[in-house]
């Protein structure tokens, strides 16, 4: 190859690298503006609230707005119940979908393919259409306007998506591993908690963010089986006909920073594109 032609070909990747970094740095900044834009508002005082022209500069920080939102009437009780509702989704979903992840990945039965698109054909269904008849079923065992009912919900919403990435992941692991421990005199119980399970923890962790956040920004099933033991999502929605402007921002940020901290806790357990552990 000659020299001007290497020249050119470096000039050109070169080129490429700028703007693959420039597209990655337009994406990030997308994402981040919301988010600065509703903490900005968040811990603002009113009158800045209210001023217009308003400034994208922190000028008057105050915890007044975020404080008006946290004594408001139902919202911690909210708050504490969308974490325990979150928190026994990603339990009750991974308890019950790891297993049928292990076996989908590890054992052929009959019905197999069938099975898997049958969990994708749940996952598509509307949440609108199983919330009123689920309301009803509560309401029969007396199970109705509690942290029960909507932990049940989210469970089934997020059982199809946690089987199928847990099912990927088990695939990903070596038979080999897992043979080598019976060998060694595992039991197949203790070959999976010791051998297969940590080998699998990077796609558990994504089922459990995965889990988490569709839990916590669900909002119809919530406000549908619930009236007084609200979501804080259902608990906002709620009240936004006839909040003032504060709570509005107050609560978008209350909604938006869980979700952010859980991810943030599970991050290096997260999978990378090739089902790799991020270190």
């Amino acid at each position: 190859m000659s020299p001007v032609r290497k020249r050119h070909g470096r000039r050109r990747a070169r080129r490429n690298r700028v703007l693959v970094q420039a597209a990655c740095l337009a994406i990030t900044a997308f994402m981040v503006a919301p988010m600065y834009l509703i903490t900005l508002a968040a811990f603002s005082s009113p009158d800045a609230l209210n001023a217009y022209p308003k400034s994208f500069l922190p000028t008057s920080v105050s915890a007044e707005t975020m404080g008006s939102f946290l004594t408001s009437t139902g919202v911690v009780p909210a708050l504490l119940n969308s974490l325990s509702v979150g928190l026994f989704t990603v339990l009750l979903a991974l308890l019950l979908g790891t297993p049928a992840g292990y076996a989908l990945a590890r054992f052929a039965f009959p019905g197999r393919d069938s099975y898997q698109l049958f969990l994708l054909f749940t996952r598509a269904l509307p949440i609108v259409v199983l919330s009123v008849p689920l309301a009803r079923l509560f309401i029969t065992v007396g199970a109705s306007d509690s942290v029960l009912a909507v932990t049940l919900l989210h469970t089934a919403l997020a059982l199809p998506t946690t089987v199928l990435i847990t099912a990927s992941i088990f695939t990903s692991v070596p038979r080999d591993v897992e043979e080598a421990a019976l060998v060694f005199g595992c039991t197949p119980l203790q070959a999976f908690r010791q051998v297969v399970a940590p080998l699998a923890l990077p796609g558990t962790a994504a089922a459990a963010v995965f889990t988490f956040v569709l839990s916590w920004n669900e909002i119809l099933g919530a406000a549908v089986l619930t009236l007084t033991n609200r979501t804080l999502p259902a608990q906002v929605l709620g009240s936004l006909q006839w909040s003032p402007l504060a709570y509005r921002f107050a609560g978008g940020f209350a909604l938006v920073v869980p979700a952010l901290l859980f991810i943030f806790g599970m991050r290096k357990y997260l999978l990378n594109m090739w089902g790799g552990t991020l270190r």
